[in-house]
């Protein structure tokens, strides 16, 4: 059954990335052509890779050991990444302040899920993976007076995928330890999805 999941996730991973490659070739070629990629490009990328992210959160990440160890690790990393360039970029104080709060909760719930890696056997990650890494990119492209908005619009569907990632491992994995931790973190996740959203909606950010 779990290979049935998987093969799910890669057709539809495939299936995205291609709609995403196909429906924005004009636009890559113009903006190859004038150095870079406009912002239009790396928003449909976050959106595409948003989509990739729920799945591989709701199947492997959400059912073994290491798709949890993996993706909850990259998801902290990226937090924090994502956190620290907004609080140096944004400019809004409301969306500092988001910044500050998920760059301290994601570094405290990386922190205390180390030793529990460890004891389980596994090796946190230690870079971000390509999607993860595009997407930290793609935040500090972006033009000064759509900052926040994109980085809202990116914190949304992170924590949207990481809700389905821990609320999953957490009802389904297989390691007391970590599905513990997995749900002392949903409030906090939930919390700062509940606050990315309604700055999301006040500053008219996709959502």
């Amino acid at each position: 059954m779990k290979r049935g999941i998987y093969m799910a996730a890669a057709a539809v991973a495939a299936l995205s990335l291609a709609a995403c490659q196909k429906s924005n070739e004009g636009a890559e070629n113009a903006a190859a052509a004038a150095g870079g990629q406009t912002p239009a490009v790396n928003a449909a990328q976050d959106t595409v890779g948003a989509a990739v992210g729920q799945v591989s959160a709701a199947t492997a990440g959400a059912n073994t050991l290491q798709g949890y160890v993996m993706n909850a690790g990259m998801g902290d990393m990226y937090e924090i990444e994502a956190a620290k360039i907004a609080q140096q970029k944004g400019k809004s104080a409301d969306v500092k302040s988001l910044a500050k709060m998920i760059q301290t909760d994601h570094t405290a719930a990386m922190n205390e899920m180390k030793p529990m890696v460890t004891a389980a056997g596994q090796t946190p990650p230690a870079n971000l993976d390509q999607r993860r890494q595009g997407m930290i990119d793609n935040l500090n492209a972006a033009p000064a007076d759509q900052f926040d908005k994109v980085y809202l619009t990116q914190q949304v569907a992170a924590h949207e995928e990481a809700l389905t990632l821990h609320r999953g491992y957490a009802d389904n994995g297989d390691n007391a330890d970590l599905k513990a931790h997995a749900a002392k973190v949903t409030p906090k996740i939930q919390a700062h999805l509940d606050q990315a959203k309604q700055l999301a909606q006040q500053m008219g950010a996709a959502n």
